[in-house]
């Protein structure tokens, strides 16, 4: 049977590719399967450009999350035009995309794309700091969402440094809704069960979302955000995996939070990893590798007992400010631990101009001279390199991995 289902696959991918103008593309799916892959986000102000892009490939990186909120665009919104009403995508706005990916696929890298907002659905940055809610109070959202995937998708489908669509990055239909964010798996499958089949219900709404995608693309893979911003325990009260064979899962990981926040790495109250440290309750515990461990166990549980493959779980964003006591060991025991999943996944985040997890920087602090160049409008060189801190990671990319997929 699986043997047939590969056939169908084949098929239905070399049709989209064909009717893309794009027949020489590779199979996207491809790319998820054997060993797990290792990337890291992009979320900057600004389009990568081809010498970020081919320095990212240089360490190592296989893939890029590729987010483009911050980007000016043709209207209030990049690529939506208008979170408070889609109408279609700007045309100049897609063009800028496009010529991401096309810098992306001769760098050798591959992309995920990911919106940061959606209409109705507004990322909090860009909306003045507060949370907009539309999207899990009033299901006409739901549809112009559906019609921004549809269009996009339609206009990117076969690229052939495409590897998914991430359909929200974090959503949290959970806020707001009577169920806290450091609640466990056994309280949110008990939420669930009181929201079903009302806008919250997350699952629906990715079913909806894939539906619409496949209709125009049947071939590119769709990861989709665990709720409560991604955290692990939020799969926890999925009642199953979507109807596509084709989706990937994801889940971010930051935790312990009063700990990995910029806000919190140095001074006199600076906690150190690992130690005792408050978690999501104020209450300080331990928190070593089985700490880390016990934080991702609802996720792989609830894989498991969908029948999941390891190979379909995503650790989408993970890390910690670089100069966080412990930074190294946290990251080391956190990557030890998806190692032994077999979870592929992805840095936060590579050369962004905030450079808190800057980790090609190690754990000093810059100088006043850098921030006084940016604030005077120049770009100033950084000293970027292999250090303690970054050699975790560095350390797993630089490992030989097969050729890359063109």
């Amino acid at each position: 049977m699986q043997g047939i289902d590969r056939i169908l696959a084949a098929a239905a991918v070399l049709a989209a590719c064909l009717g893309s103008g794009r027949a020489g593309a590779a199979e996207p799916m491809a790319f998820w399967e054997g060993r797990p892959r290792k990337g890291a986000n992009l979320f900057d102000a600004a389009p990568p450009s081809a010498a970020t892009l081919e320095a990212a490939r240089g360490l190592g990186i296989q893939w890029i999350r590729l987010a483009w909120d911050k980007w000016p665009g043709a209207g209030r919104d990049f690529l939506l035009g208008s979170a408070d009403g889609y109408r279609g995508l700007p045309a100049a706005d897609l063009q800028v995309l496009r010529a991401a990916l096309d810098r992306a696929q001769a760098a050798g890298l591959k992309v995920v794309v990911v919106p940061l907002s959606l209409p109705g659905l507004r990322w909090r940055q860009n909306n003045g700091g507060a949370f907009d809610g539309r999207l899990w109070r009033d299901r006409r959202w739901w549809d112009q969402a559906a019609a921004f995937w549809r269009d996009l998708a339609f206009e990117l489908k076969g690229h052939p440094a495409l590897v998914a669509y991430n359909l929200i990055n974090e959503p949290a239909p959970e806020r707001e809704a009577g169920v806290a964010e450091d609640a466990g798996a056994e309280t949110l499958v008990a939420w669930y069960r009181r929201i079903q089949g009302t806008p919250r219900d997350l699952p629906a709404l990715y079913a909806h979302l894939v539906r619409v995608i496949r209709e125009v693309d049947p071939a590119t893979p769709i990861m989709v955000d665990a709720g409560w911003y991604a955290r692990p325990t939020a799969l926890a009260y999925w009642p199953g995996p979507l109807a596509d064979s084709r989706t990937l899962y994801a889940f971010h990981m930051y935790e312990p939070h009063a700990w990995s926040s910029p806000a919190r790495a140095r001074g006199p109250a600076a906690f150190r990893y690992p130690g005792r440290i408050p978690g999501d309750k104020g209450r300080p515990v331990r928190w070593d590798r089985a700490a880390l461990a016990r934080v991702l166990r609802p996720a792989y549980r609830w894989a498991q007992a969908q029948g999941i493959p390891p190979g379909r779980l995503v650790a989408g964003e993970f890390g910690c400010c670089r100069r966080a006591p412990g930074a190294a060991a946290w990251l080391e025991d956190l990557l030890t631990i998806l190692e032994a999943e077999g979870t592929h996944w992805a840095f936060y985040a590579f050369r962004e101009a905030f450079d808190g997890f800057d980790y090609e920087l190690g754990d000093r602090r810059l100088p006043e001279a850098h921030w006084k160049a940016r604030e005077e409008g120049r770009e100033p060189a950084l000293d970027r390199g292999a250090n303690p801190v970054f050699e975790p990671i560095l350390r797993r990319l630089m490992e030989r991995e097969p050729a890359p997929l063109r």
